[in-house]
């Protein structure tokens, strides 16, 4: 079969474990020179072992505009310039609105939000025209949960970003759109609980909550963001593509 990406440059950041690591790998199977970012080299070198030959891994964090600066000057001196963008990094802060301090409060949205504005934004010098720009959101940004509330605000921030920024870019012809997941089977779930037990446990809770009655596989995502990153999803612009085995509309 023809690969979708092929000779194609693609960045993922936060591609170093979960969603968008699976996004690096199945990019590469397509053909795609892939580079990953991630606040951890360690993290960072074990993920392009798994990517493979294709694979570029650059240590950087998206809160700070001069590293995504730096991390883009890196990829067009390696790579070339950027077919795709997937603006995937992000943190699950969770706690009650009573007790959220303003550390957290900062944290979530540096990096959710404002990492996810400057991730775009810096980007721009080196972005073909015609790019596809993917911004991972969370099904939680059009519902009300416990605990949740800065964490979907930073979200339903991502999803009117890829309306605005479709309307900035359209001279370019360059497309923002949104993935949007429900639970998904990833390390995020040990990230917020204490031990394995637990982890497991929430993850058994989540996946129950959707009316698939599972959490989403990463390589599911990594699929949908295929069809958003080629040419097959051409005519798709501003828009939310939503995969979360039925927890918002069920």
């Amino acid at each position: 079969m023809p690969q979708k990406l092929n000779n194609k440059v693609a960045v993922i950041t936060g591609g170093s474990s979960g969603i968008g690591l699976a996004i690096a790998k199945r990019f590469a199977q397509e053909g795609a020179k892939v580079a990953i970012t991630g606040r951890n080299q360690k993290t960072i070198d074990q993920a392009i072992a798994e990517i493979g030959s294709n694979g570029l891994g650059i240590q950087g964090d998206v809160s700070k505009p001069d590293d995504l600066t730096r991390i883009y000057q890196t990829v067009a001196d390696h790579l070339g310039k950027i077919d795709t963008l997937i603006v995937n990094a992000g943190v699950y802060v969770l706690a009650p609105l009573a007790s959220f301090t303003e550390e957290q409060f900062d944290q979530v949205s540096d990096i959710n939000f404002k990492g996810a504005f400057f991730s775009v934004q810096r980007a721009l010098p080196v972005l073909k025209d015609g790019a596809s720009v993917v911004l991972i959101s969370s099904t939680v940004n059009g519902k009300g949960i416990p605990n949740h509330s800065a964490y979907s605000a930073t979200k339903a921030a991502v999803r009117s970003l890829a309306r605005s920024f479709s309307a900035d870019l359209l001279d370019r012809k360059i497309r923002v759109n949104t993935l949007t997941p429900g639970p998904v089977d990833t390390p995020v779930f040990a990230s917020v609980t204490g031990n394995a037990e637990e982890a497991n446990a929430m993850k058994e809770a989540m996946g129950n909550f959707t009316p698939i009655k599972r959490v989403a596989m990463p390589e599911e995502l990594a699929a949908a963001a295929l069809y958003l990153a080629s040419d097959d999803s051409a005519f798709m612009l501003g828009a939310e593509l939503l995969l979360d085995g039925g927890l918002r509309d069920l």
